[in-house]
């Protein structure tokens, strides 16, 4: 490595280290503060607060490392454009790719660690935060629960079955728009029930306007469906499994969402799956963010001349930031909306992005 592009990286790498450990510190300070009043009011344990900050730092590591990236490489790219050091290095016969590629290589980095770290940790993260973040909203309350009504629950149950439920209200134990599909081993359906409405009473399921339909192992109805203005089910998944096993994407690693989606497809809940394969694909996709957003900021650092290049960089660092997520907001609200495709949907704004910085650095003088 050229001693041009130590000199660089250093400075992309300390002043992206410091600003996530800013970042971090602010996160769970502004979050802890906002907290403060329950936590003092029901005596929660410290023990149990270092505990739910400590586990939700995989997910607070994903969530800033791009603006990081992106201050980090305005700040540096801003203080040698300052200083007339871009200058001597274009006079040195030096493109903007040369000057810039060990950032790009960093920013590459900095997306294949977030890719790991997003499926690895951070599901476990979730799920583990959550727990602690209902025992510490519960941990002294009491009182009925409240009549809360779940929707879009999906899970597997045993035998086989596949459960979704469009809608699920705990506190009279109803269930509403159910389906469930049935698998042999080698997941063919061999039975779908389709009913209205039903009731968990006395230990036993009773389910209204209900459909059953058999299938073969092609896939073809082989008797004719039975229908039922009231039937006794024999599921033994009570209502608390139902709230306690309900299935969450931000839960699952890729290869498990995967195989929910397909799992699920054969439900016929286009909309749940859509929304699951938007899911997906943004595990692949928004840590590519980083690196984006690190040719994004290429440009607008080499247009900062001015001598508080500090403050500049993060002035334009929030404004690129906001525009970015804002688009990926709208590109992915479009997607589950099934306006676009969940593809274009995840990358929508990571395309644009990319045309747009290679447009102005070749634009750059």
């Amino acid at each position: 490595m050229r001693i041009l592009d130590r000199y660089i990286i250093k400075s992309v790498v300390v002043t992206f280290v410091a600003c996530l450990a800013a970042f971090i510190f602010l996160y769970v300070i502004a979050d802890l503060f906002s907290r403060l009043d329950e936590l003092l009011r029901q005596r929660i344990d410290i023990e149990i607060v270092l505990r739910y900050y400590t586990g939700f730092l995989p997910v607070i590591f994903v969530q800033v490392s791009p603006v990081a990236c992106l201050l980090a490489t305005l700040y540096t790219f801003a203080r040698l454009n300052r200083d007339n050091e871009i200058i001597a290095m274009r006079a040195s016969g030096l493109s903007i790719p040369q000057i810039t590629r060990t950032t790009v290589i960093f920013g590459i980095l900095v997306s294949l660690f977030v890719f790991w770290v997003n499926d690895k940790f951070v599901p476990d993260a979730s799920s583990f935060t959550q727990k602690l973040e209902k025992q510490m909203e519960q941990k002294g309350t009491q009182g009925p629960k409240a009549r809360e009504t779940l929707r879009d629950i999906y899970l597997y149950g045993i035998k086989n079955r596949l459960f979704y439920i469009k809608q699920f209200t705990p506190y009279n134990n109803t269930l509403e728009g159910i389906t469930i599909l049935e698998h042999d081993q080698e997941q063919n359906v061999t039975k779908k029930i389709i009913a209205n409405k039903g009731v968990y009473k006395d230990g036993l399921w009773r389910f209204y306007q209900s459909i059953t339909y058999y299938f073969d192992k092609n896939g073809q109805i082989k008797q004719e469906p039975q229908y039922f203005e009231e039937e006794i089910m024999a599921i033994p998944e009570t209502p608390q499994e139902f709230m306690t096993q309900r299935q969450h994407p931000e839960f699952m690693t890729i290869a498990q969402l995967d195989d929910y989606i397909w799992k699920l497809s054969k439900s016929g809940a286009k909309t749940v799956v859509r929304n699951l394969k938007i899911d997906l694909y943004r595990r692949f996709t928004d840590p590519l963010t980083n690196i984006m957003i690190i040719l994004l900021g290429i440009p607008f650092a080499m247009m900062i001349r001015k001598r508080a290049a500090g403050l500049s960089s993060l002035g334009v660092s929030i404004m690129l930031g906001f525009l970015y997520y804002v688009l990926n907001a709208i590109a992915i609200a479009f997607g589950k909306s099934g306006f676009l495709t969940p593809v274009l949907a995840v990358s929508l704004s990571h395309i644009t992005a990319f045309l747009t910085s290679l447009y102005l650095i070749s634009n750059l003088p």
